[in-house]
């Protein structure tokens, strides 16, 4: 399985410098800044990324899983919110809350539940994020 790379440089003191990342590929690069990641300055931050990728994988790990159970989505999306929150001396990401709406031809909730759910627990990225509390709405959609 291969190895994927991002690096990342921050200039200057915590509020008053500024960071920059880029992915291996060329395709995700960013500024990021201590207003673009604790306030509402414009601008990327770690968080974000944690969502994007937790939201991505989860999306294809529930394909799979759906797939798996002979009933394979037309259409899977899920969107992740990640929080970081000021925990007694430093920072922490404490919440990553999903919001899953998928397609299933012939699928019953019950079912679809119990595969999300699984998937919330099962999903690389989840499992990367062990120590951090996920939380799931899922919507089977007709």
């Amino acid at each position: 399985m291969p190895t994927r790379n991002a690096s990342a440089t921050w200039e200057g003191g915590l509020q008053g410098g500024k960071g920059s990342f880029q992915g291996e590929s060329g395709v995700i690069s960013g500024a990021y800044s201590f207003g673009s990641r604790f306030g509402d300055q414009g601008g990327t931050n770690p968080e974000e990324l944690l969502a994007a990728a937790e939201a991505a994988c989860f999306s294809m790990a529930l394909s799979v899983g759906l797939e798996n159970n002979g009933t394979t989505a037309t259409r899977v999306h899920t969107d992740a919110a990640c929080t970081v929150a000021k925990v007694g001396e430093g920072f922490k990401i404490t919440t990553m809350h999903l919001r899953v709406r998928a397609t299933v031809p012939g699928l019953d909730d019950a079912t679809f539940q119990t595969i999300a759910e699984g998937t919330k627990k099962g999903c690389p990225v989840s499992q990367a994020l062990a120590g951090v509390d996920i939380t799931m709405e899922a919507t089977l959609e007709s």
